[in-house]
Parts: C-alpha cells; sequence; structure tokens
C-alpha cells in the first residue's frame, strides 16, 4: 500500500502547516491511513484553539451539517476542517488528545469513528463498519 501521506487530499492539509496538536483526522481517514480503504473520499479535520483559529482565517465558516459545530471547507471540499465532533458526546479536546498517530498525524481512534457511522447510518457509513467488522470493531 502507498502511504496516506501520498493522497492528494492529505497533501494539501499538511500543507497549511498547522500544528499537529491542534488537529487529528476524523471520519474516513483512520480507515485510509491503515490502508483498509482505498479512498477517503474528502479529509475530515477537528481543529481546536489556535489551529481553529488559523483554518477560520483560510475559508468561510458555516454551519455543519451534523450536530452543532462549524465548518471550513478547504480546496472546493477536499478537506473539512471543523471546531467539534458531535459535542453532545466528545469533547474535542479528548479527541485529540487521546488520538492515534501515525505517520506523525493524529486520528480520531477508531471507537469514535465507529460510533459515529452506527450514528450516521449513511450508505458509506454502513460499508464502513463491515471494514471495521472485519478488522474486529464490532459493537
Amino acid at each position: 500500500m502507498t502511504s496516506f501521506l501520498e493522497h492528494p487530499g492529505f497533501k494539501l492539509l499538511l500543507g497549511l502547516g498547522l500544528s499537529p496538536e491542534g488537529f487529528a483526522v476524523a471520519g474516513s481517514g483512520p480507515l485510509f491511513a491503515r490502508g483498509w480503504i482505498t479512498d477517503p473520499g474528502d479529509v475530515d479535520v477537528i481543529a481546536r484553539g489556535a489551529t481553529w483559529d488559523q483554518v477560520r482565517e483560510l475559508g468561510q465558516v458555516d454551519d455543519a451539517p451534523f450536530s452543532r459545530v462549524k465548518r471550513v471547507l478547504l480546496f472546493d471540499g477536499q478537506i473539512e476542517v471543523l471546531d467539534g465532533w458531535f459535542p453532545e458526546i466528545w469533547d474535542v479536546d479528548g479527541l485529540i488528545d487521546d488520538s492515534d498517530v501515525i505517520e506523525g498525524v493524529r486520528f480520531v481512534r477508531l471507537a469514535v469513528i465507529a460510533q459515529t457511522k452506527k450514528l450516521l447510518r449513511r450508505p458509506r457509513d454502513e460499508l464502513h463498519l463491515k471494514v471495521l467488522a472485519a478488522h474486529g470493531w464490532v459493537g
């Protein structure tokens, strides 16, 4: 498998020069980084503090479609940066602090990704839940 770092969306993300301590990749990114899926679609990112402030300067801040968080879409939507991830369930600082680090990039833990995909239950989420189950993430 080629490293996830070769994906155009991850190249764009890392080219922003954001503090590695200020963000974590969420959504399908953690599955893609492990080589479990071939395409993450866009790259979903959660950001906090100064990193979120930096991102806010790069694009328009809008309401995210799920939950009560704000988002900035970058590079024609290839990257979606959010200031939280279902805050009624998780704290953004905790998600980032407890994230997995793969090749120097923080990724939201798989338990959170699995729970999120169970909440959303979109067709893509259903496929990813099967992938997670195939790798021992059931529940």
